[in-house]
Formats: C-alpha cells, structure tokens, sequence
C-alpha cells in the first residue's frame, strides 16, 4: 500500500499549469516539520495535484497556506552534469486548507527562498 499523509506549508505559491491536451495540474513545495526544539527537522516535498483539485489548490493557496495533503509517493529520476539525482515526490489526491476562512489567499509568512531546495 502506497499512502502518505502530512500537514504543512508552502513555500511558494501554487503553480497551476495545463497539459497539451488541456488537463490541469498545479505543484507546489511543501515544508514539513519533524520533531521540536534542536532536534527541530524540516522536510521540503514537491506535491503535484491534478484536474479540478489544481484548480481549487490553485485559487485558494498562496505561500504559507497550511493544508493537509493525502496522496501517494512517487519517485522521478534527473541528470544534471554526470550526476544522477533521484526525487521524491507526493501526488496529491486530497488536499485540506487548514487556515481559518478568510485567511486563504491572503498575505503569508516569509520563507526564505534559499531555505526551498527546488
């Protein structure tokens, strides 16, 4: 079985984009937090959403939105310079908005963009 579930934040807003043949799909970082104090860890995800789920994530999330993500782990593979790099990813099939009603869509807290490994 090949389930994930995690809350977080982004780190950037939604990237809504479409296929060639007109299918939307939105990615967006997501920053996941492990543990507390100096043993404090943050987990940086690519999540990618499909059809009207794009568009939703995409109209209603900015950096720094806080959702719940249900989807299923993949992996994608990329060579850079010789270098064979492999990444992790969610696909998303469901996405909870955490933040109060009326905060969506709003303004967010900085994250530093070098902080975001992709």
């Amino acid at each position: 079985m090949n389930r994930w579930t995690g809350i977080g934040r982004l780190g950037k807003d939604v990237e809504l984009r479409y296929t060639q043949s007109g299918k939307a799909f939105a990615t967006f970082s997501l920053a996941v937090d492990d543990g507390y104090g100096d043993n404090k860890k943050t987990y940086w995800l690519s999540v990618v959403v499909w059809d009207k789920l794009a568009e939703r994530c995409a109209n209603a999330l900015k950096k720094g939105s806080k959702v719940l993500v249900e989807g299923k782990l993949t992996t994608r593979t990329s060579e850079k310079d010789g270098k064979k790099q492999t990444f992790w990813d969610i696909v998303g099939f469901s996405v909870e908005f955490l933040d109060p009603k009326g905060q969506q869509n709003q303004a967010a807290p900085s994250v530093d963009d070098e902080e975001i490994p992709f």
